[in-house]
């Protein structure tokens, strides 16, 4: 009659492939005391229970991965420069460390999986072994989500990173305010978790004209409070014109240094030409109303009132009962200092 040692192992390696790692608990090293095969016996006894979730991990050819197609990564800015820190950890140890998240795709022959989170490792072990010619796979946890649940998850992984831009994390949040949420973006906050003020800035970013887009010359250089700054100049009907000219003939410049293999004008200085383009615009049009004028949020509810006093001086009168939020009032208050007092 075989062991319950033996039977066990029978079962676990139906279970598990050759090319599969189960973490916690496995029967696939052979015990070396009664007490550590007890210890075993017990842990997959508490997986039959429910009280312990088993995952199996693969290892597969990234070959037959395919990005995601609402992937939060810009996967052609990826390079060697990049992911330099994961092409180092990644020769060292001749493994992948954490495994990527991926789903199962059932409408493309030539793929089995797409990458919901890790495009950072597809790019590097591809790298190594297309390029490097290194027997290294792609480790990957498949796992059943909605795409909606697979955009939080894609956020959730990816929100502290250092390595993805404010404008890959706009164009992502952009895509998914209109896709998930009705183009609601309170209700998107909710589900992120994030406040409502946060959100809108990075949306914001992402409805930055082309031209200006253009100006920073790498999209990686562009960063959220640009746009913050930017917005008012573009709102401002004076001054619109005269930042869309000065982006325009930027972006060319950077197109330009692009091509000859030349730095590119960095996102600081962009910025103040643009700032430098609006105040040339607007200096005549930058002095203090002449009557009482009333401010108003998107939603057309009037935050304060300007009063002028003196050719020099204006007296801003508070709505504290308008039904607006704080961010509401900074957003207009800074809007009307660069209009009534451009940058130098």
């Amino acid at each position: 009659m075989a062991s319950t040692t033996g039977k066990n192992r029978s079962i676990l390696a139906g279970l598990v492939g050759a090319d599969s790692v189960t973490e916690t608990p496995t029967l696939l090293d052979k015990p070396t005391s009664p007490e550590r095969l007890t210890t075993r016996l017990t842990g997959l006894a508490r997986v039959t229970a429910g009280d312990v979730r088993e995952k199996t991990l693969k290892l597969v050819d990234p070959g037959r991965c395919r990005m995601w197609s609402r992937h939060n990564r810009r996967y052609d800015l990826l390079n060697e420069s990049a992911c330099s820190d994961l092409l180092e950890s990644l020769r060292a140890q001749g493994e992948q460390e954490f495994p990527a998240i991926v789903r199962r795709v059932h409408d493309d022959p030539a793929f089995d999986y797409e990458v919901v989170c890790g495009a950072r490792r597809h790019w590097s072990v591809s790298h190594l072994r297309n390029i490097e010619h290194r027997d290294i796979r792609f480790l990957i946890e498949e796992r059943e989500l909605s795409d909606e649940a697979a955009f939080r998850l894609a956020d959730v992984e990816n929100r502290s990173r250092k390595d993805i831009c404010d404008f890959e994390r706009a164009l992502d949040y952009r895509n998914a305010v209109e896709t998930y949420y009705g183009g609601l973006a309170v209700r998107m906050a909710e589900r992120l978790e994030v406040s409502k003020g946060w959100l809108s800035r990075f949306l914001d970013l992402a409805k930055l004209p082309t031209d200006v887009i253009d100006a920073f010359g790498d999209v990686r250089q562009l960063r959220e409070h640009h746009a913050r700054e930017i917005k008012p100049l573009l709102a401002n009907t004076g001054m619109r014109p005269k930042v869309m000219a000065e982006a325009k003939r930027i972006a060319a410049l950077q197109a330009s240094a692009s091509e000859r293999g030349e730095g590119l004008l960095d996102g600081p200085k962009v910025l103040a030409a643009l700032k430098r383009a609006a105040a040339g615009g607007q200096r005549d049009s930058a002095k203090a109303p002449t009557r009482p004028s009333s401010i108003t949020n998107e939603a057309g509810t009037t935050l304060f009132t300007l009063m002028p006093k003196g050719p020099r001086k204006v007296v801003l009168e508070l709505a504290l009962n308008a039904k607006a939020t704080n961010e509401d009032f900074h957003v207009a208050f800074q809007r009307e200092l660069d209009r009534l007092r451009p940058p130098p």
